[in-house]
């Protein structure tokens, strides 16, 4: 419904339509947006009616917009991030759910861009970390160094994309909802193999008990309604218990959820005494900088790691040793 058909309804006409927030979630669903991105911007979209006094959105335009997000940076100093996720969202709701087009938001008070250096751990503080990893917790966290993926990348890895022959692993969906091929460590291969039978022991335990089932990426359970009892479209790291699906409401087996590997970075980086925040993104922070480190050309990195632009591998450049830049500093020319 546009925004003049909105607002014109009358009350019978009103009480017959979705509620906005269902519309909301819904429009992203039918777009495939992640779980977690249908969170942040229906808190992001709450956040805008709840400033406004609970007005409607379709009542509201541009003014209002770049008050809310005005305010964002000005009043709660939230980060440029924040502050442009939070514009995502709002503009999503008027052009995808409202079928509003706003014009440029030249009004909004910018939050302050900070360029940040990634947290990099060094060789033994990576040898140190691993060493205090054990389980299908430490499988992962091994995979995520060695691969550099993301850790939904990793979680959410069906068995059909590893290739433990050919050494390759295709990332489905990542960042940018693109695909990628990259390396399985060497090192990892007979684990992953002896994780891999131990998994589909599971999987035929639950193949016993009626919960093989697996959630499946957008069409493909209508297209093939058996697809999600195969062993090929199983995750790989699959959790040891059943849960309820937050869409949908089936229960049935999840992948490993991802606070269980961040509480095991954490852990593993608190009793190896490294004295850095860790957390699972810097294992990709670490895969880079170590292969730039090891003489690895910046283009290969950036094709392992997903990169649409060189530009964002190049910051990896700058905790490379010596500034990444091969100088010297003059104090260690006086030294002999």
């Amino acid at each position: 419904m546009t925004e003049i058909a909105e607002r014109n309804a009358t009350p019978a006409q009103t009480a017959q339509q979705p509620r906005l927030m269902d519309r909301v979630r819904e429009s992203l669903r039918v777009h495939h947006y992640a779980l977690s991105t249908e969170r942040s911007y229906c808190h992001w979209i709450k956040r805008y009616i709840m400033h406004h006094g609970k007005r409607h959105p379709a009542e509201m335009g541009a003014t209002e917009v770049e008050q809310f997000l005005s305010h964002l940076a000005t009043a709660e100093s939230v980060s440029s991030k924040t502050q442009n996720q939070a514009m995502h969202a709002v503009l999503y709701l008027y052009k995808r759910v409202l079928g509003v087009d706003l014009p440029w938001l030249d009004g909004v008070t910018r939050a302050r861009e900070s360029k940040r250096i990634p947290v990099v751990l060094t060789h033994r503080e990576m040898q140190a970390l691993l060493r205090h990893t054990h389980g299908t917790a430490g499988t992962i966290i091994k995979l995520l160094y060695g691969t550099g993926m993301r850790l939904m990348e990793g979680l959410r890895l069906r068995v059909k994309d590893l290739d433990l022959e050919r050494g390759e692993i295709i990332v489905r969906e990542g960042k940018g909802n693109k695909d990628r091929v990259t390396m399985i460590p060497a090192s990892l291969v007979d684990e992953l193999r002896d994780h891999l039978t131990a998994r589909r022991m599971m999987h035929d335990t639950d193949l016993a008990t009626g919960h093989a089932d697996v959630e499946l990426p957008h069409a493909i359970e209508r297209k093939y309604p058996h697809a999600g009892q195969q062993w090929a479209w199983q995750y790989v790291f699959a959790a040891t218990s059943y849960s309820t699906e937050p869409r949908t409401g089936v229960y049935r087996r999840h992948h490993v959820g991802e606070w269980v590997i961040q509480r095991a970075v954490r852990a593993a980086a608190r009793k190896a005494g490294i004295p850095k925040l860790v957390h699972p993104h810097t294992l990709r922070h670490s895969f880079a900088t170590h292969l730039l480190e090891s003489g690895s050309d910046i283009r290969t990195v950036q094709e392992l790691l997903g990169h649409s632009d060189v530009k964002t591998t190049m910051i990896y450049t700058h905790v490379l040793n010596r500034g990444g830049r091969g100088t010297t500093s003059p104090l260690d020319r006086l030294i002999p």
